[in-house]
């Protein structure tokens, strides 16, 4: 029997990765350092996902439930990997509750962290209550209680949503797009409309990327049956008048200054690099890209390379990401492993 496959990640990638084997008859040790697998998803309390508008507790718990009941699958959660060494076919580890291990491949699905809005000081986070982020949103409406201004607890009559905190900002060291925040900003503007029918949503905007089909599901339903509004502008600050929260800025379109009021104000972080991707690419030996991420290979060949031979990457481990394509990633990443750990010819295995 071919040695096992280590996952790094218990996220959506590792978890889609972990089953995918088991459904081959590979065996997988899963590594987590959390104390609950779910990545994202369920350890910050998503509400429904894009675009199957499933809740996140069901559709990533369900992955958790499958992996979790895997005799093929050893899950070690609260833990590490310390140590890794090695060549593909026979690398070493050894995690941080002790247990050695001889495995066959490694696959990092080890995702994101989420942007730090105390990082945008002039937008209002830290300073004012009532300024929040998507996730924090998100946690609310998963909650079951639903979209609340935190200062007090009342329902907001407007909500203001700007998007690209922390994305394409060279001020801030975020050159990127985080790919992902305007369709899901979309997705919680029209759940805020339909909790809340008389509170007025507006989203700020450079430029809108609801990228692929989602436009139609998310940038135009959201105008045209949401009624969400639209705003082209440059945001400066947000302020307080002691009884609402002030945006002020450029409306972009026209060329005039804005000083609109707000009851809430919305931060759509965007997707930073993993604040552990420095350590582990001093444990397993790859080399990152420009930004942070985690740097892959040539897709056309080996799906999921990273820069060492039987090490693979998949998700928002490598960049911005969404779910539904991190969990595609992991599963070729894994089918590629798979090959390797098999020793079948790479034209045997295409």
């Amino acid at each position: 029997m071919s040695q096992p496959i280590l996952i790094v990640g218990g996220g959506p990638a590792g978890l889609a990765a972990a089953h995918a084997l088991a459904t081959v008859g590979q065996r997988s040790v899963l590594v987590e350092k959390e104390q609950r697998l779910g990545g994202a998803p369920i350890l910050s309390g998503y509400a429904k996902l894009v675009p199957s508008g499933e809740w996140a507790k069901d559709a990533i718990g369900g992955m958790v439930g499958r992996v979790e009941s895997s005799s093929l699958v050893a899950v070690h959660k609260g833990c590490t990997v310390q140590e890794f060494g090695g060549e593909p076919g026979a690398f070493k580890a050894r995690l941080s509750d002790g247990a050695p291990l001889d495995i066959g491949a490694a696959i990092l699905c080890t995702g994101f962290t989420h942007f730090d809005s105390v990082n945008k000081p002039e937008w209002g986070f830290g300073t004012f209550p009532d300024v929040v982020t998507t996730t924090q949103v998100e946690q609310m409406i998963s909650s079951g209680k639903g979209v609340r201004c935190p200062s007090d607890g009342r329902k907001p009559q407007r909500v203001a949503i700007l998007l690209c905190v922390g994305s394409r900002d060279r001020q801030i060291g975020r050159e990127w797009c985080s790919k992902i925040c305007c369709t899901v900003s979309c997705n919680i503007a029209m759940e805020i409309r339909e909790a809340l029918p008389d509170c007025h949503v507006y989203i700020y905007y450079m430029d809108i990327r609801t990228f692929g089909l989602y436009e139609t599901s998310y940038y135009w339903r959201s105008q045209e049956e949401f009624k969400v509004k639209y705003i082209k502008a440059r945001i400066a600050e947000v302020t307080s008048d002691g009884k609402k929260l002030i945006i002020k800025g450029e409306d972009t379109l026209v060329k005039r200054p804005i000083t609109i009021p707000f009851d809430m104000v919305i931060h759509a972080i965007g997707m930073d690099p993993n604040v552990d991707n420095g350590a582990l690419a001093r444990t397993f030996g790859f080399a990152l890209e420009r930004h942070g991420f985690i740097g892959k290979g040539n897709s056309y060949g080996a799906l999921g390379e990273t820069s060492r031979p039987g090490l693979f990457v998949a998700g928002a481990a490598t960049g911005p990401e969404t779910i539904d394509d991190s969990i595609a990633q992991a599963k070729a990443a894994a089918m590629t492993a798979f090959a390797l750990v098999s020793r079948v010819p790479a034209a045997a295995a295409a």
